[in-house]
């Protein structure tokens, strides 16, 4: 059960993030011991030699932590198609039925276009109360971007679709402690980052300019990271894509569960269209904030994980579809 009084951030004993759906899978990953984390990736899938992972833009987590002998399980995000993230999750062998619940991270359909599906393919064996945490409820607006001098739409993340489902969306604007891991709530915007992505949206507050029919940018008020603190390790905190820029994330998340120790950051960055000097400040950032370990995934972008491997080789962890990582263990 999610907590429903003052915000305490919980502490696991492990934690381990597995990799369901992401844009890379090399079968020949060298195997690699890191001080601060425990590194599994999948080549061949044993005793399945007909069978493959799948890759597609997009992002989807399997964690699992430990805390005093109880064990939790979340998705967290889905992928863009309900084919991959099923895919490998069966390949996986993981079970639905111990799944407490589901997260999403925001509501761009490269991180929510696998849900619908995902959640039809396993409904019958998931808890009768699973619950879809959100950070807001913006979360649900209908997405646009633009191709040449068009405007097309892209995204709309259904709730009557998941309701119908029995799926219940739990907004979560500010701070919420689950079964292990806690939400940031609202990313605060205190860095020099900007919010990137070209989706455009109708605010919920209406300008004159919406009144008048015209979209403007949007600047993710729902995007929420997902985080855990391992015990005598610190803060892990995994922001699937980064819109509003991942210092402002890692900051975000440390803010609210009062830590002063970063242990993992992971995930999408979105730092894929970021300009050098761009990157090369949040290189500056992200060394001051000083992770053990840093696992780029998804739209992190090719430059600047070559100026991680340059400046913080140390730190950083390859990833890829299938990977497992172990925190604490």
């Amino acid at each position: 059960m999610s907590s429903t009084g003052p915000f305490k951030a919980p502490v696991v004993d492990a934690l381990t993030v597995r990799v369901l759906v992401d844009s890379r899978y090399e079968r020949f990953l060298p195997r690699m011991a890191h001080p601060h984390v425990q590194v599994e990736h999948v080549g061949r899938i044993v005793g399945r030699p007909e069978s493959t992972f799948a890759c597609e833009w997009g992002l989807s987590l399997h964690l699992a932590s430990e805390q005093n002998g109880a064990k939790a399980q979340y998705v967290l995000d889905f992928g863009y198609t309900p084919e991959i993230i099923n895919r490998n999750f069966e390949l996986l062998g993981i079970e639905p039925g111990k799944i407490n619940g589901l997260i999403l991270s925001h509501g761009h359909l490269d991180h929510f276009g696998g849900l619908q599906g995902f959640v039809k393919q396993h409904r019958a064996q998931m808890r009768d109360d699973i619950a879809l945490y959100v950070g807001g409820e913006t979360v649900f607006r209908t997405k646009w971007v633009k191709e040449g001098g068009e405007t097309l739409k892209w995204c709309t993340l259904d709730r009557a679709a998941l309701e119908a489902q029995q799926v219940m969306p739990m907004c979560c604007p500010q701070p919420q402690a689950l079964d292990g891991p806690f939400t940031s709530g609202y990313i605060e915007r205190s860095s020099f980052e900007t919010v990137t992505g070209g989706s455009l949206v109708v605010d919920d507050h209406f300008t004159g300019a919406e009144r008048e029919g015209k979209l403007v940018k949007d600047t993710h008020p729902d995007e929420h990271a997902t985080c855990y603190i391992v015990k005598g390790k610190g803060l892990v905190v995994i922001s699937s894509c980064g819109h509003t820029g991942i210092i402002n994330t890692v900051k975000s998340a440390m803010n609210a569960a009062n830590v002063d120790k970063v242990h993992a950051v992971m995930g999408g960055f979105h730092l894929g269209p970021a300009n050098v000097d761009y990157l090369q400040h949040s290189l500056r950032e992200l060394q001051a904030l000083n992770p053990d370990v840093i696992v780029p995934m998804h739209c992190t972008g090719d430059r600047f994980i070559d100026m991680l491997r340059q400046h913080m080789p140390d730190k950083v962890v390859y990833s890829n579809v299938g990977s497992r990582f172990t925190f604490g263990a």
